[in-house]
């Protein structure tokens, strides 16, 4: 998934299937999330999810069998196997090795498996420079706030997405999810990156698309688009990068895998 167009042909050798999200002009090589049912203009708040409705209404529907479907950004990309270590790669990566690293195919330690997550982020552990930067406000409220067990999923989202909006969403989900979601953001301290996913199974990505969904347009009654700064703009973004770890571990047997950081917007690729 791209906001530019110039690297159609590199995407192409790796066996990518270019898709052009945002305003920008794309040939009609590309697929996008334009055509069809769609939500299309609310990418500037919902991120590569505008594609994710796409892919549940128009794509989705066409097939009976199941097969792996994955998806990948233009900055964060699927490691070539799962002994990688992302940070070392993120260190070494450059356009002209850039192929020797990217995952291009599934990979036969995935067949047990029902879904590919990202690797995780950790949200514990603040260093005191963070905590004085960002987190001050609440510091002053409570002064506990920070100790070991209180570093969870909710206390960061709080402190970078803003007080007080994790817990308004939660309270929107359907009665299925909304106490074990809950749950999950009070006691842990780590969630999958990057909204990214690779699935097996056409049933299983529809009923994530239709939870996930339904409780996003559900929050829009409430957050709206009047959001500015990054840290809002992309709430709906933020929230289900939360949701997307939490729903597929409870539903699924997933695998995690490295992910590593290379930006082709601003690096052009030889391959």
């Amino acid at each position: 998934m791209c906001l530019h167009d110039h690297h159609f042909e590199n995407l192409k050798k790796l066996n990518y299937t270019p898709v052009g999200l945002g305003t920008n002009k794309f040939s009609d090589e590309w697929l996008n999330d334009r055509s069809g049912e769609n939500i299309s203009h609310k990418n500037k708040y919902y991120g590569e999810y505008t594609f994710y409705y796409w892919i549940w209404k128009n794509f989705l529907p066409k097939y009976n069998e199941d097969f792996w479907l994955g998806f990948s950004g233009y900055r964060y990309h699927w490691a070539q196997n799962k002994e990688l270590d992302s940070d070392k790669i993120n260190k070494i990566i450059n356009t002209e090795n850039f192929s020797n690293y990217i995952l291009k195919s599934p990979s036969k330690e995935w067949e047990n498996y029902d879904v590919i997550l990202g690797e995780k982020i950790f949200v514990a552990d603040w260093k005191l420079s963070k905590i004085l930067k960002k987190g001050y406000k609440k510091l002053l409220k409570n002064p506990l706030a920070f100790t070991k067990k209180n570093q969870n999923i909710k206390l960061h989202f709080d402190i970078f997405h803003g007080e007080g909006f994790l817990e308004k969403a939660i309270d929107l989900l359907d009665e299925q999810n909304k106490d074990d979601f809950r749950r999950f953001v009070l006691n842990e301290n780590s969630f999958n990156r990057e909204n990214l996913f690779i699935c097996k199974s056409k049933n299983l990505m529809s009923e994530y698309f239709k939870s996930v969904f339904n409780w996003l347009f559900n929050c829009e009654k409430i957050f709206g688009f009047e959001l500015h700064g990054y840290e809002k703009t992309r709430i709906y973004a933020f929230l289900a990068e939360r949701y997307i770890s939490y729903w597929f571990q409870k539903n699924s047997k997933v695998l995690e895998w490295p992910i590593f950081f290379f930006d082709t917007n601003k690096n052009k690729l030889t391959i």
